[in-house]
């Protein structure tokens, strides 16, 4: 029996294929130029076509991680990122795909946080994904938090700069605003004058440059500032950093750490702060997480 994870991303998606928990097969595609959501579907559906024939059999249940807002009713509400999805009526669209499988989806940073709770054995882990946005999630008790179906846990909205730049969602200071890998980018191309990709600020980095110091300074700070006040409330064992972004610059953790450091008030421990253990991978692992669930009967 084949469980199908889908983890829809900014620019990428990816498929990961598992049978009796063991991976059978992971493929990916990249977006192609943003026209509208019908060219996006087709694009989608062209991919699952070919990932079908080369199955021996349906997948029994199919969970998705998605970036946007999806509303009760099955369509997307918002995806500041693509905008075009919104009124996507999800629920039809995965249907149409996989007819014969059961089929769930929730946030992508819910998702990474229950495959990373479940991949680290902590069952009180705060996870951030540092990607084309900022996803995140909350296990708590080995739950997530606030629940699945009861909406998402939005770290990447929450405001760490009062009048900061403003975030695609329309705010000012959101952490995505300040500290996704294109806004550590656009950061760094400032300081440097130039515009600068991101293996270009990996080379600057490892070379000691200090424009790319200071622009990734800019972006650990912020994500600093948000793990303090998640610690401030709720008390996380543990804080991981994931993501595609992230998980190509390792200089992002041992930064972080030291503003939290610095955050700490008197009497408080920092929380630990590590590399999230499936990298850039997390929210697929929870996707496949979820086809497990709901191929059980546990999923909402």
């Amino acid at each position: 029996m084949f469980h199908l994870g889908i983890d829809v991303g900014g620019t990428k998606v990816a498929f990961r294929v598992e049978k009796d928990s063991v991976g059978v097969e992971e493929t990916s595609f990249s977006w192609g130029a943003r026209r509208s959501a019908e060219d996006d579907l087709a694009q989608l559906a062209a991919h699952v076509a070919g990932l079908r024939e080369r199955l021996a059999e349906p997948p029994a249940a199919v969970g998705v991680a998605m970036p946007g807002t999806v509303g009760p009713d099955g369509r997307v509400a918002t995806w500041p990122s693509r905008p075009e999805w919104t009124g996507v009526d999800l629920r039809t669209t995965l249907r149409s795909l996989f007819p014969e499988a059961a089929v769930a989806w929730a946030d992508d940073g819910d998702l990474g946080a229950l495959a990373e709770a479940r991949a680290s054995g902590c069952q009180n882990l705060l996870y951030i994904g540092v990607g084309t946005g900022i996803g995140g999630g909350l296990v708590l008790n080995g739950v997530p938090c606030p629940g699945l179906g009861r909406g998402s846990f939005e770290i990447g909205h929450v405001i760490v700069e009062m009048g900061g730049v403003r975030c695609v969602c329309g705010r000012r200071g959101c952490l995505q605003a300040l500290a996704s890998g294109p806004a550590t980018l656009r950061r760094a191309s400032l300081l440097r004058g130039a515009d600068v990709s991101y293996y270009g600020l990996q080379r600057a980095l490892r070379s000691g440059e200090p424009w790319a110091a200071d622009a990734l300074e800019g972006t650990t700070r912020a994500l600093a500032a948000a793990v303090t006040g998640v610690q401030e409330l709720v008390h996380p064992d543990r804080a991981l950093i994931g993501g595609g972004f992230a998980a190509g610059i390792p200089d992002i953790v041992p930064s972080v750490a030291g503003h939290l450091a610095d955050f700490v008030r008197q009497g408080q421990a920092p929380v630990p702060v590590e590399p999230a253990a499936l990298g850039g991978l997390s929210s697929l692992r929870g996707a496949v997480a979820l086809a497990g669930l709901v191929a059980a009967g546990e999923a909402p």
